[in-house]
């Protein structure tokens, strides 16, 4: 089998090849548009939009070589992109024009019921149940693949009745239903992610691989079927791992945890742990971040989470430690990967200028999936408010996801609580004021408070709220929210509860509850008591207080979705 790759450009192709790597096949990439006639089977991944992906295509010269390959009869497995170039169009972008293969146009979620993008773990079904015993039966309804996406091909058998031919799966995002995999003749595709889908996509991947060349060629159409979306989709929440990386005083990277912000051993700490010492205003040391996060993944996590609090000013952009440490956990963690710190405009030491999509793009490449950022979020939307609300294109969060797509650009906000007297406080934050609860903390009764954002890791305040913000970025073009505060960070009292549900009303994009967790039942409560799509964590896991598998089995007991365990 000669199978190639194809590299459109843009998002995360590198984790497929990871992976085909940890499955043993050998591949080529497309380099040219001659390579087309070399392979007997081709797989197209990544994520991105789709207009820069068609761009790309026809820029190269490669899309008419595409379209002839798929129309030879040859096998194709297209991937998320891969996919949606499969069709004849996208909102997204009207006047780029697909394939035309799939009679149907690719539309928005309506986000009236639900958070777009669509990103997290869901179910697929199966449309035609004379399919279950093909080879395909890999995508299994009791599995949960990994979605990233704002635009699909919505599954309505009357108004589209040539493309429902091509419907193998659907899957259902609050009452809506689309496409999740198509299978007809040599065309197979997925607009989940297989290699980001743990040990489920792993199968996937490998079983489509291990078909003969005439099975990989011979699927038939799907007979139209009349589908109602159920009471309640198979969306679940996310568990996510996080790791603060950074050089401790030896120039070493480690993980390390603070409270409030602040990571290094207190004065009174000189002990001796293991073989090591916790020297009084060392880093803290909790370990290394390619072996925590390999940890994270065989223990469950739904995603990792890498964010660089160390300022790299004397590297230039290819020689980042960051990059390495992406690239060797890119090859053993097969789930979503962000990466954070450092994603803005830069200059390498010899005065070689580095935009921030470059920036990006170099993590992409190296296998993160969504690039997180923070100071550089709060300045944008600084500008954005001085020009009446009015975007110029020059952030890096309107530039990555205009490459991307917003569903690769996160937003990580730090906020701290500023208390104000509830009786006189006419300031221009008062319609956010939260106000303390007569049987809460006794610190907290009968005052008020407000969320300001802070830059530089916590160590600035700036006149913006967390709700400006999180606004703001939405406008600018983030696809995720990742929601800190600096007052839980590291106590162990659970979410901020009041500012999570304050900022998730406030934008329609998916917001992840961070800082704080002390237990398991604090990821049940902020799931219960909120819309979040996901809970993050970081010291407790890293220190062994809570498993992951610990919270999954809290979370599943009090009646909510969560994905069950890393082969599933």
């Amino acid at each position: 089998m000669a199978l190639y790759l194809l590299d459109h450009g843009a998002g995360n192709v590198q984790s497929l090849a990871n992976t085909l790597k940890k499955l043993g096949y050998e591949f080529s990439w497309i380099s040219c548009p001659e390579d087309f006639h070399k392979a007997s089977s081709i797989i197209f991944p990544g994520q991105g939009a789709f207009d820069p992906s068609i761009e790309h295509l026809s820029a190269h010269g490669m899309l008419e070589p595409l379209k002839e390959y798929i129309r030879s009869g040859k096998p194709y497995f297209g991937i998320c992109v891969g996919m949606q170039v499969l069709f004849e169009a996208s909102t997204e972008c009207p006047s780029a024009r697909g394939l035309g293969i799939i009679p149907c146009p690719l539309e928005r979620f309506e986000d009236a019921d639900k958070a777009v993008p669509h990103m997290g773990w869901n179910s697929a079904d199966l449309l035609d149940p004379t399919l279950a015993n093909s080879v395909t039966e890999a995508v299994s309804p009791s599995a949960h693949y990994y979605f990233v996406h704002s635009y699909c091909a919505k599954y309505n058998p009357e108004k589209y009745p040539a493309s429902a031919e091509w419907a193998h799966t659907t899957t259902q995002y609050g009452q809506e239903l689309f496409l999740s995999t198509v299978r007809k003749g040599n065309v197979f595709g997925t607009q989940f992610h297989p290699e980001k889908s743990g040990a489920a996509g792993l199968a996937l991947i490998d079983t489509w691989l291990k078909q003969s060349q005439i099975e990989r060629v011979s699927a038939p159409p799907t007979l139209p079927i009349t589908r109602i979306p159920k009471p309640k989709d198979g969306f679940t929440k996310r568990i996510i791992a996080c790791m603060d990386v950074r050089a401790n005083d030896e120039g070493d990277l480690v993980v390390t945890k603070g409270d409030q912000y602040d990571v290094r051993e207190k004065a009174n700490s000189s002990e001796v742990s293991g073989t090591s010492v916790k020297a009084a205003g060392a880093v803290r040391n909790l370990g290394k971040p390619v072996a925590l996060a390999a940890r994270y993944f065989e223990a469950g996590a739904d995603e990792i989470c890498l964010l660089n609090i160390t300022s790299f000013r004397h590297s230039p952009l290819q020689d980042q430690p960051m990059l390495a440490v992406v690239r060797a956990a890119a090859e053993c963690i097969f789930v979503p990967l962000t990466i954070g710190g450092g994603i803005k405009d830069s200059v390498d030491p010899d005065g070689t200028k580095r935009p921030a999509v470059e920036v990006a793009g170099a993590y992409f490449r190296a296998g993160a999936d969504k690039v997180s950022i923070g100071s550089e979020a709060v300045y944008a939307v600084e500008k954005l408010r001085a020009a009446g609300g009015k975007e110029d294109g020059t952030s890096a969060i309107e530039a990555i996801s205009k490459a991307y797509g917003i569903q690769a650009v996160v937003v990580s906000i730090d906020p701290r609580r500023v208390y104000v007297d509830p009786a006189t406080y006419d300031g221009p934050y008062k319609d956010e004021l939260v106000y303390g609860k007569p049987d809460g903390p006794e610190k907290e009764r009968g005052r008020a408070w407000w969320y300001q954002c802070t830059v530089s890791g916590g160590r600035e305040a700036r006149e913006l709220s967390a709700v400006q913000l999180a606004q703001g970025v939405q406008v600018l073009g983030a696809g995720e929210i990742l929601l800190n505060s600096i007052d839980r960070d590291g106590t162990g009292l659970g979410f901020d509860l009041d500012l999570i549900d304050m900022v998730k009303r406030a934008v329609t994009i998916p917001v992840v509850a961070s800082s704080g967790a002390g237990t398991k039942e604090h990821f049940v409560t902020v799931f219960e008591e909120s819309n979040v799509e996901a809970a993050l964590a970081a010291g407790i896991f890293h220190r062994g207080e809570v498993g992951i598998q610990e919270v999954k089995d809290a979370v599943r007991q009090a009646g909510i979705s969560i994905r069950s365990t890393n082969s599933t």
